[in-house]
């Protein structure tokens, strides 16, 4: 009884290896635009995971996740810029996390008392003020041009193209070396949230999204624990705008607007609420295709080049309009998104694995070897 569970976690930590090795050898083959693609859905993977335990596992609506992007990125330039403290940059990337956090635990006792569709109204104003003071606070983030970003330096070893590294034969710039530093960042994402989700926090909040009563009843403090989903939710975003704003190389307000909120629910919807791996999932999607439909739009039909105004569709459009009915055909067909999709196409693989032949089917013959010992008497 206990090979199948030692192989199951085998075959699992296989797998886990060896997309780990692949994903480290990528910067050797791929170009620095399929390098972009990545980075950028890596800071979105883990902005939208900590939007995923904030509105799929404790069921609070937020249309304010951008506006912690904005901590986060800006956060950041200020603390390693100039004008700033001009902070070394590896301690402005920690405390731009939680200065994100701080700025979620200021709007936390509104989160732990206001629900649903007026929660969602209230982070809503977070965006439109947060882009104000943006446009105006010239003198931290530049105004309407934004500021450029400074580079992350560890140790003394930059994430910039400045200083020559060749690995291998293959040059290192700026998009290589910022690749490893998101897939860390992101793993470091990844294993929290799941061991969030799968201890006590994570079942609190679960009961909480179910039933405020019923959690209440069973001694869960619901305004502290959707304060702390807030807050925590609020520091991945954080995390998410450093890397962003790193891979970007400059920060600009408009970016930072209701419709990057609106991306980021797509990406949970689309992947699975509650879901690591889905949250994961759609924000690879949401992220990627606008970006390959602006690549590859002259070879699209009905879809315009960049730059051009002959009445046809953008990119940027075309791809919003197609992860939209993305959305429409997930919540009719799959509630529980991409992640859920799957979870029930292994379970039917498994289910046709392990059926019995069918009844006219003629068994196996047995070997010489076996028919011996068949015949051998019991002692």
């Amino acid at each position: 009884m206990s090979e199948r569970p030692s192989r199951t976690r085998a075959l699992r930590l296989g797998r886990t290896f060896a997309a780990v090795a692949v994903l480290c050898a990528l910067p050797f083959y791929l170009d620095a635009f399929w390098l972009r693609i990545g980075l950028f859905s890596m800071a979105a993977a883990v902005g939208a995971v900590g939007l995923g335990l904030l509105s799929g596992t404790a069921g609070q609506l937020s249309l304010g996740h951008a506006f912690f992007l904005a901590v986060g990125a800006y956060g950041y330039v200020w603390l390693a810029g100039e004008p700033g403290p001009g902070l070394p940059t590896s301690v402005a990337a920690v405390l731009a996390v939680l200065l994100a956090g701080a700025a979620g635990g200021l709007f936390s006792p509104v989160a732990g008392r206001v629900r649903g569709v007026y929660l969602g109204v209230a982070t809503l104003a977070l965006v439109f003020l947060g882009h104000h003071v943006l446009l105006t606070a010239d003198s931290v983030t530049g105004g309407f041009n934004g500021r450029s970003v400074p580079p992350l330096e560890l140790g003394g070893f930059s994430f910039s193209s400045d200083s020559e590294l060749t690995l291998l034969g293959v040059p290192f710039g700026a998009e290589e070396r910022l690749w490893y530093l998101g897939l860390a960042l992101f793993a470091v994402t990844w294993f929290t949230a799941r061991g969030l989700l799968r201890g006590r926090p994570g079942r609190a909040l679960v009961a909480l999204r179910d039933s405020e009563t019923a959690a209440a009843v069973m001694g869960v403090d619901v305004a502290r624990h959707r304060a702390a989903a807030f807050v925590v939710s609020s520091m991945y975003a954080g995390l998410a705008g450093v890397l962003l704003a790193l891979a970007f190389r400059r920060v600009v307000p408009d970016y930072f607007g209701l419709v990057l909120s609106i991306d980021y629910l797509a990406m949970i919807v689309i992947g699975g609420l509650g879901s690591v791996a889905g949250a994961t999932a759609g924000a690879v999607f949401v992220t990627a295709l606008p970006l390959l439909m602006t690549r590859y739009a002259d070879q699209l039909p009905l879809v315009a080049a960049p730059g051009t105004d002959d009445g046809t569709v953008g990119p940027t459009e075309a791809a919003r309009y197609l992860y939209g009915a993305a959305i429409v055909l997930i919540l009719l067909f799959a509630p529980d998104g991409l992640h859920g999709l799957a979870r029930r196409l292994r379970a039917r693989l498994r289910r046709i694995r392990a059926a019995p032949p069918p009844a006219g089917a003629t068994a196996p013959s047995p070997s010489p070897a076996s028919a011996v010992r068949a015949k051998e008497p019991t002692p």
